[in-house]
This record gives structure tokens, C-alpha cells and sequence, in this order.
């Protein structure tokens, strides 16, 4: 599945926005994503796109049940 143009960038600026205490689970960046009125499929998609963006070392991925993301500023 390819990563929509833009969803790294809206997940970010909503993150940065809303000043989130990080690391986060993928829900928890979900539940902020609809609050600040961004649509997402699911907490799947988040967790797909903050993956990928991991492998290209912008997105630290915090191993554990479940998994938490921490998105710096200058990533």
C-alpha cells in the first residue's frame, strides 16, 4: 500500500499543534488527528504511515504493547 501524499505532513503539523506529549500510540495520535478535524482511516493507517517513515529514520518507533511513536520537530 502506498503512503498518500501528505498524511506524514498532516500527522506532524497536528502533533506539533496540539503540543503532544510524546511518545504516542497510534491510537492516541488517531483520537488527536479527529479532534483537530483530519480524517484517517484508522489507527493502522497512522501506525502504517509513521512506519515507513521510520525506516527512513524520521519517526522513532518505541518498542512495546502496543507500539509508541515519537515524531520530532525536524523530522
Amino acid at each position: 500500500m502506498r503512503i498518500r501524499r501528505g498524511e506524514f505532513e498532516r500527522i506532524r503539523s497536528v502533533l506539533s499543534e496540539a503540543e503532544a506529549e510524546e511518545p504516542l500510540t497510534a491510537r492516541e495520535i488517531l483520537d488527536l488527528l479527529e479532534e483537530h478535524g483530519e480524517e484517517f482511516d484508522s489507527a493502522h493507517r497512522v501506525a502504517t504511515v509513521l512506519g515507513r517513515r521510520a525506516q527512513e529514520g524520521e519517526v522513532e518507533v518505541i518498542d512495546g504493547q502496543p507500539y509508541r511513536y515519537r515524531v520530532g520537530p525536524n523530522n
